[in-house]
């Protein structure tokens, strides 16, 4: 009995060394996916939720009157902030 778990283990080792050595091949990402992530929007999770940023617009960390942070963010746009104090 001892001599066939011995020889399973001395099968096994070189089989697990052999699949812990192979080198991942990297798989192709066609250029249509690639540009699919850069259109993605921007999310800002604000005091009423997380939402998609609107163009032109860019999340920032938001603050409380008192100055701390307040931890959501805030919307800052050309016309004005949205959703929060900064």
């Amino acid at each position: 009995m001892k001599a066939l778990v011995l020889a399973l283990a001395v099968l096994v080792v070189p089989v697990s060394a052999q699949a812990a050595t192979k080198h991942h091949t990297r798989h192709h990402v066609s250029k249509q996916a690639r540009g699919s992530y850069a259109s993605q929007p921007r999310i800002a999770c604000t005091q009423v939720g997380c939402l998609p940023v609107p163009r032109g617009c860019y999340p920032e960390g938001g603050k409380t009157f008192d100055g701390d942070p307040s931890g959501f963010d805030v919307m800052v746009c050309p016309g004005g902030d949205m959703y929060g104090h900064r």
